[in-house]
């Protein structure tokens, strides 16, 4: 079954509230201009704005709040990939590291969902890079860095 992106959006706008409201509660850091509550919020913000956008494209389209199932086969390759990626994340980012675990798992989703190959590995270790560098750098987030420990910066 294929829902509309009214649907959609609406259930992703009420989960974006609840994170923006539940942030609220976070304890600020004293002498700090920011604190733990400035990144959910951030992605809460972002996700409302997206769902915003989905409701507005689901009235636009005008179609039922369900229709066939002719995309559920396709998508159900990248949901499972998806996923896959999470739990390789979850039970093996210690031991590989976060760079390694993620570049493998940019690469397998860029793969799924059909970025041009030539163009997946790059991306994927700029991203990765770049991601790394902001979290572990500039916001100090200890990331595991697992068989490339030796090379620890």
């Amino acid at each position: 079954m294929r829902l509309n992106d009214t649907v959609i959006g609406s259930g992703l706008l009420l989960l974006s509230l609840a994170v923006l409201w539940h942030v609220q509660s976070f304890p600020a850091f004293p002498g700090q201009p920011y604190g733990p509550a400035l990144f959910p919020g951030v992605v809460a913000s972002g996700l409302a704005l997206a769902s915003l956008l989905l409701i507005r494209d689901g009235l636009r389209e005008g179609a039922p709040a369900s229709g066939s199932e002719t995309g559920a086969r396709r998508l159900s390759l990248p949901f499972a990939t998806t996923v896959g990626c999470l739990f390789f994340y979850y039970f093996l980012s210690e031991r590989l590291g976060f760079i390694v675990c993620a570049t493998l798992m940019l690469v397998a989703l860029f793969w799924t969902y059909g970025v041009r190959r030539v163009l997946i590995a790059p991306i994927a270790i700029i991203a990765v890079m770049v991601i790394h560098t902001g979290f572990f750098k500039l916001l100090k987030v200890p990331l595991p860095w697992g068989v490339l420990q030796p090379l620890a910066w």
